[in-house]
């Protein structure tokens, strides 16, 4: 077995943490790694033509998403139409509450990290993105604000899936 040193234990981890995500206002250098192109834990990267339908979520500098809870069905591709309404950056990443908690260190170790995949937007003040999502499995998917301090201060939610396909 090889004995891996720490930084290089620290990259595989972050590689691991991520899974796929959406356009955004830029990238950071060094790609966090992603799911396969199949479905996750959270389902997978929709096609936006077939979006069943839009939901509008705004993100504002009371550190709170609007809506913070959404419903939706087993199957269903939902186009995520996120908008910040703040004066501050603020982005949006769907995952598993253990891939955003771990996600949200990495992002706290450094500072000013933007994403440019199918399941996280990161958009400046007044910017509008979307992400469209394809929901595979029954349960719970999260979503976060994970720039340093915006989570703890209640940037969070849940998408509430439903078993059943969509219909």
């Amino acid at each position: 077995m090889t004995c891996l040193t720490t930084p290089r234990r620290a990259l595989l981890a972050a590689l691991a943490l991520c899974g796929g995500a959406a356009l955004a206002a830029g990238s950071h250098d060094g790609h966090h790694g992603a799911h396969p192109a199949g479905d996750s834990a959270i389902g997978q990267p929709g096609v936006a033509a077939q979006a069943g339908r839009s939901v509008r979520i705004d993100m504002s500098d009371a550190m709170r998403f609007s809506p913070a809870r959404i419903d939706a069905r087993q199957g269903e591709t939902v186009r995520f139409v996120v908008r910040n309404t703040g004066q501050v950056p603020h982005e949006l990443s769907l995952g598993t509450l253990q891939d955003l908690l771990a996600h949200r260190e990495q992002m706290a170790r450094q500072p000013g990290m933007t994403h440019a995949e199918p399941n996280q937007i990161t958009l400046a003040p007044g910017q509008q993105g979307e992400i469209v999502w394809r929901f595979t499995r029954a349960g719970t998917v999260h979503f976060a604000c994970l720039i340093p301090g915006h989570y703890e201060a209640g940037m969070k939610g849940e998408v509430r899936v439903a078993a059943g396909k969509h219909h």
